[in-house]
């Protein structure tokens, strides 16, 4: 089954967060190193994926021209006030916002290589395991970031499975349309770019800024292009 792997991960991330909400009773202090401890371990990994850039020039256009797009549509605005909607309907909760948690959840479960390369797998060998291992990362993830800023954290789950489902079932055509050397540089550069969105991400958690993060998803979809562009023209590969 094709989108097994990313629905095996949005359970996952479900049964986290309920597990988190059952721990919510963790004493303040000890939420607030949690909290930067996890903010600090995703700039790195944030850092690591940066890293793997080949090509600078598409990851600082990617974020700059996606900014652009995501600050005239206001896209952070829209998933906060989808998360404050949810928090309506579901009720107040003490411990956090669930408009944050559905935010904070959806950018780090959504973001990253794992995500895109094994969705990819998924749809094009129908090999699950990159997304059963990422499961177990969001799991526990997903655990902790609930005992920190709420429940919202569960609703993270359905745009992840959406995502990584699209990107799977697209995959089961893309060996007909995109060269294969094409395709391992646009997961480079995109994960370079989902890279630098990670580490705003931590920097977030940890307290230390107010980026707008979703507001740099737009990033992505101009990585693809700026990567399609350069490979057509013969500009590096």
């Amino acid at each position: 089954m094709i989108l097994m792997g990313a629905l095996v991960n949005g359970i996952g991330i479900m049964i986290g967060a309920l597990l988190g909400s059952i721990l919510r009773r963790i004493p303040s202090n000890m939420k607030e190193a949690v909290m930067k401890i996890m903010g600090l371990s995703i700039v790195v990994l944030g850092i690591q994926m940066a890293l793997k850039m080949e090509n600078f020039t598409i990851v600082i256009l990617s974020l700059s021209i996606g900014a652009i797009i995501g600050e005239i549509l206001a896209i952070e605005d829209k998933i906060t006030n989808m998360g404050e909607w949810l928090e309506k309907k579901v009720g107040s909760n003490k411990q956090g916002s669930i408009s944050q948690g559905f935010v904070t959840g959806t950018l780090i479960f959504a973001i990253g290589a794992m995500g895109i390369i094994g969705a990819l797998d998924s749809g094009i060998r129908g090999n699950h395991d990159v997304l059963y291992t990422k499961t177990i990362i969001d799991t526990f993830i997903a655990i902790i970031l609930t005992s920190t800023i709420g429940i919202g954290v569960l609703f993270s789950a359905v745009p992840v499975i959406l995502y990584e489902g699209l990107i799977a079932v697209f995959a089961t055509q893309i060996d007909r349309v995109i060269p294969r050397d094409l395709m391992d540089q646009f997961i480079v550069e995109m994960s370079a770019t989902g890279g630098v969105m990670i580490i705003t991400i931590g920097l977030n958690l940890m307290g230390l800024t107010k980026f707008k993060v979703a507001n740099l998803l737009p990033g992505l979809l101009v990585a693809l292009l700026l990567v399609s562009i350069m490979y057509g023209y013969k500009l590096y590969f």
